[in-house]
């Protein structure tokens, strides 16, 4: 059993006509720090408030097929803990799993299907990568 599953919320996607756009127009109206990908939003972890932590704002092109098989408009990211142990969990209840847990310098990721078919993406983040990559370019 997993010690925890979902901490926080790791990213919001959503499909768009003009990502670009939305990047600027998010940018110029609201202040968001816009990167190649939307905006990383930073933030402190409460039982670490020492560590930094991040969140990811991102328009996709309306014709992206990211969020295959689902056809709803978004997907939501969710930060969790222990994931192979959450996958073997999930798993066992019968929960649709994707694809296989990738992984990157900057954590772990695998998708999941809620069941209304939203695509779920799950993300063990190596927080101290994002620093790293964008120190001093993220949204406070």
């Amino acid at each position: 059993m997993s010690k925890k599953k979902v901490t926080g919320i790791g990213g919001i996607f959503f499909k768009c006509n003009d990502p670009e756009l939305m990047k600027n127009w998010y940018n110029e109206n609201l202040g968001l720090v816009k990167d190649e990908y939307g905006s990383v939003f930073e933030f402190r972890k409460s039982d670490e408030p020492d560590k930094k932590a991040y969140a990811v704002w991102s328009p996709f092109p309306k014709d992206t097929e990211y969020f295959k098989p689902s056809e709803k408009e978004f997907m939501v990211n969710y930060r969790v803990e222990n994931i192979e142990d959450m996958v073997k969990e999930l798993i066992e209840n019968g929960v649709i799993v994707v694809d296989k847990i990738e992984i990157y310098e900057y954590g772990k990721f695998i998708h999941i299907l809620d069941p209304e078919g939203n695509k779920i993406e799950l993300w063990e983040p190596i927080d101290e990568v994002f620093t790293k990559m964008y120190e001093g370019k993220t949204t406070k």
